[in-house]
């Protein structure tokens, strides 16, 4: 069914082009995102109250949505606290220093460990749980926070959610909107995920390595690295040697195992999303008042209480400049309705969605158009962030193309999930990949911009890729 787009529909898009020329001119977008929010509810309740009132409301369910990420970021970040005053952490990382010994192999390792284990689990959790011991790592052998941060985003929230070959959440979305199987989307998503994956890794690691060289590489530090991940000089040698070495090794060795006994019951339990986040954040819990308990004693309530705070205070400074802009996308999406009520024309399936839809019916039909339009239209409804709301739509264009050329319904609808997840699943999202942006504490915008450059050429090749394979 046609939608007719309507002036809110044209002031989303404008604004969504004016924050991408902002970010790309590395300027702050709060204040354009407040304004188009602004603007959309003026034209939606036509009151100012109303307007007004939405700003506020925008942000309140901006941090429903990412309230999760903001307390599993932020309880990890406690644990580690307690995990570098005691020296505990040095123990944990020393068996890995022996394998990743240069930047290069610092870079490929996190990656590639981290793909295998978001194949398994998704990404969000497995940020937690692999950058608390391997960014230490990282850093000592001369991988930049940033450099860490963009190997986890490329090879978890990229490759192996853009396959999602374990869990099949996307392609099941897919397959279901362009009425084909499950298998068949999967197996035409390999040469695409391989593609998209080797080229978009390659071409950041060697921009890394050449704005290294040149002295123009930008780290984006949030915190230093001293605050993040290593002993501070205000760390006292009485929280050091509050316990006994041979107490630090066994505890060193059990909290790894905490973590692979969550694995392994994620696994059974077939824990997905926000419950395998869940489990992984009350151990981490657990862990920081067993620990804490242990070293301080008589002052272990009170250190409890103020490692908490430690977590919160970070995760709110690293999430503060992104809660506007979520506000204004997740417009896009369930958000407005939310917000504003059913504004929008009867048949709308959401602002974002309805761009998509309409550029589909405007365009001609053939393997080279159609390819193109199935990559932009997935990376257009991937920027509400969600990575998952726009796939669905990308299935159903796929259809529609695919029996109008007569082949590659399969391989459009494939095309649409790579490019919808690799936008919005956490790659050039600011608030989307946040999750490895804070525990590697760096700026999310500057992720952003990093993972910018690589992610569209990707995106080029995979496209002129799947031309041939219609």
């Amino acid at each position: 069914m046609d939608i007719h787009l309507s002036a809110i529909h044209w002031v989303y898009l404008t604004f969504i082009v004016a924050i991408i020329g902002f970010m790309l001119m590395r300027r702050d977008t709060t204040l354009i995102c407040i304004v188009g929010i602004l603007g959309i509810g003026i034209l939606a309740t036509t009151s100012a109250s109303g307007s007004v009132s939405g700003i506020f409301n925008s942000f309140i369910f901006a941090i429903k949505e990412l309230l999760g990420t903001i307390l599993i970021i932020s309880i990890i970040v406690a644990m580690s606290r307690i995990l570098i005053r005691t020296g505990i952490n040095e123990i944990m990382i020393s068996p890995f220093t022996r394998f990743l010994r240069t930047p290069a192999l610092a870079f490929w390792g996190i990656g590639l460990i981290m793909m295998v284990t978001s194949f398994f689990f998704w990404p969000s959790p497995a940020v937690a749980l692999i950058g608390a011991v391997l960014l230490p790592v990282a850093l000592r052998v001369g991988l930049p926070a940033l450099g860490a941060a963009v190997a986890m985003n490329l090879f978890g929230h990229g490759i192996a959610l853009s396959g999602d070959y374990i869990i099949q959440g996307a392609p099941k979305l897919t397959a279901d909107a362009a009425g084909i199987p499950v298998s068949a989307v999967m197996q035409a998503s390999i040469p695409l995920v391989i593609v998209m994956g080797v080229v978009t890794t390659i071409v950041a690691y060697w921009m890394m390595r050449r704005d290294m060289k040149l002295g123009t590489w930008r780290d984006g530090l949030v915190l230093s690295a001293a605050e993040t991940n290593q002993s501070s000089d205000s760390t006292s040698k009485a929280d050091r040697n509050a316990l006994s070495l041979r107490t630090k090794r066994w505890l060193a060795a059990l909290i790894p195992l905490l973590f692979a006994l969550d694995i392994l019951a994620m696994f059974v339990l077939n824990l997905q999303g926000g419950d395998a986040t869940a489990l992984i954040g009350g151990t981490a819990i657990l862990i920081m008042l067993f620990i804490t308990m242990l070293t301080h004693r008589g002052k272990g309530l009170e250190k409890t209480t103020s490692y908490l705070i430690e977590g919160f205070l970070f995760g709110f400074k690293v999430f503060g400049p992104v809660i506007p802009i979520a506000a204004f996308f997740y417009l896009g999406d369930s958000g407005f309705l939310a917000m504003f009520g059913d504004k929008l024309p009867e048949a709308s399936h959401g602002i974002v969605n309805d761009l998509g839809n309409a550029l589909a019916h405007v365009v001609p039909v053939n393997g080279v158009v159609g390819s193109i339009t199935l990559t932009v239209v997935g990376a257009v409804t991937g920027l509400d962030g969600s990575g998952f709301s726009g796939i669905s739509l990308a299935g159903s264009i796929a259809q529609l193309f695919g029996h109008a050329i007569g082949s590659g319904i399969a391989t459009l609808t494939a095309l649409g999930q790579v490019a919808a997840i690799w936008v919005g699943g956490g790659t050039i999202i600011p608030w989307a990949l946040i999750p490895a942006a804070a525990i590697c504490g760096v700026d999310p915008f500057e992720l952003a911009r990093r993972n910018l450059k690589p992610v569209l050429i990707g995106l080029c090749v995979t496209t002129i890729v799947a031309m041939f394979l219609i």
